[in-house]
């Protein structure tokens, strides 16, 4: 449903050869304005296997309209910017570190400016430091893995009510 609102270019695969295929150079992006207007969302945390089809579905009850999701949270690489499954994240961890439990940095509360987090998932308050600091609390691999995932998991729906709107201006700008 996505790329079906794309034209089509002539492209050469030799110079006799020609085949008509989607244009997939052409980019929409949605305005600060609209996308920093927190009228128009809903927070949302995804639940662990829970995917932008499954997610459109519930909302707008069609799963094709999952790139809605996708575009409005600004994610462009639907395997990496996505939050993994309970199970994916244990593979993953296990892949990516021999010790899933070894220290990945240490980290203090910052003494001025921003001191407490807006939220349990929420860590901009603290700073990372050397093991030697004074008050310094290590973070394991599997902590620091699982505080980005937690992020991925919050994510903003569009509200329903003005999805007609919302795809109404991106038709008229893929075609523009």
């Amino acid at each position: 449903m996505y790329f079906d609102k794309f034209g089509k270019i002539e492209y050469g695969f030799d110079k006799e050869n020609f085949k008509s295929v989607t244009d997939i150079m052409k980019r929409v992006k949605v305005r600060d304005k609209v996308l920093n207007n927190i009228t128009l969302y809903d927070k949302y945390d995804v639940v662990s296997g829970e995917t932008p089809e499954t997610i459109a579905f519930k909302l707008y009850g069609d799963p094709e309209l999952h790139w809605v999701i996708l575009l409005t949270n600004n994610i462009t690489d639907r395997y990496y910017d996505w939050p993994m499954s309970e199970q994916e994240f244990e593979v993953f961890i296990t892949d990516k570190y021999s010790e899933p439990g070894g220290i990945h940095h240490y980290e203090i509360t910052q003494s001025s400016g921003k001191q407490t987090g807006n939220g349990p998932t929420d860590y901009s308050h603290k700073v990372e430091v050397n093991s030697t600091t004074a008050g310094a609390t290590s973070v394991s691999n599997r902590e620091y893995e699982q505080r980005l995932q937690d992020q991925k998991r919050q994510i903003k729906l569009l509200n329903p009510s003005f999805l007609s709107t919302f795809l109404s201006e991106f038709n008229s700008l893929i075609r523009g």
